[in-house]
């Protein structure tokens, strides 16, 4: 290959890296460097422009809520583990982050998801619009709807800060508001008849940030990674300030039941 074929075959609008100056979406990093915020950057890297200060504050918020929840989470546990077994803390990290999957992490990226189904059918109430949708989602054999309940939580302590944010922006013309009446709607389609409420939970109020602010689903579960990786930073640097060696997931003492 020709240097002008390789050059292309590694061609990026991403950022521009030449001796002695650095680009990133066409902006000299110097003029980004303590002008701009992480949210902000992140935003420029994804989408090729700047957010307005309103949508960087509301991306910051989503970002903020998904940082950590302790070592009851597989990927912070995962963290700590892997810090006591000799290992960098990139190796921590990069183990941590490769927990988040479809069951632990991608529940972001399903709630957008659905949340955009509802949202495509315009031509009826958002109300029918979610049963509809609901039902559907059922039918495909989905038994817990991405974005709902919690395990730990009977009500999530991250979903009213987010959602009132939301609320906020859309009376500012920031965002449309219409993820987060489909979400609402959700919720209200899933606690009829109920006497143990169901409510949204952190993954379903993200989703309706990262959906209002035009995020596509698969960025929602990227995002999200961003976020968890600094409790995931956190941990396991505490992890290796405390000097265990090959902390296992259950305590020494404590025997595993034999099924044999």
């Amino acid at each position: 290959m020709t240097d002008t074929e390789v050059a292309d075959w590694w061609g990026t609008a991403v950022s521009r890296i030449e001796p002695d100056h650095i680009e990133l979406r066409g902006i000299p990093v110097r003029d980004l460097i303590a002008t701009t915020g992480f949210g902000a950057v992140i935003w420029l890297m994804l989408r090729g422009s700047r957010p307005t200060g309103a949508q960087a504050r509301l991306l910051e918020a989503a970002l903020v809520a998904g940082v950590d929840h302790g070592p009851h989470a597989p990927s912070i546990a995962v963290a700590r583990i892997t810090a006591t077994c000799g290992v960098g803390i990139n190796n921590a990290m990069a183990s941590a982050i490769n927990t988040l999957g479809d069951s632990h992490g991608g529940a972001g990226q399903e709630c957008v998801e659905l949340l955009e189904e509802i949202v495509a059918r315009s031509t009826v109430p958002v109300e029918t619009a979610a049963a509809e949708v609901v039902a559907q989602w059922r039918a495909r054999g989905v038994r817990y709807l991405p974005g709902f309940g919690h395990r730990f939580h009977t009500r999530d302590p991250r979903r009213d800060p987010l959602l009132a944010l939301v609320d906020e922006a859309a009376a500012a013309g920031t965002v449309s508001g219409v993820f987060a009446r489909a979400a609402r709607a959700v919720e209200t389609v899933l606690n009829r008849g109920r006497t143990t409420p169901v409510p949204m939970n952190v993954d379903g109020a993200t989703a309706v940030v990262y959906a209002e602010l035009g995020f596509p689903a698969p960025l929602a579960r990227g995002l999200f990674v961003l976020s968890r990786s600094v409790g995931v930073l956190a941990h396991a640097w505490e992890e290796m300030g405390q000097g265990r060696r090959n902390k296992g997931p259950i305590p020494p003492a404590v025997r595993p039941t034999y099924l044999g």
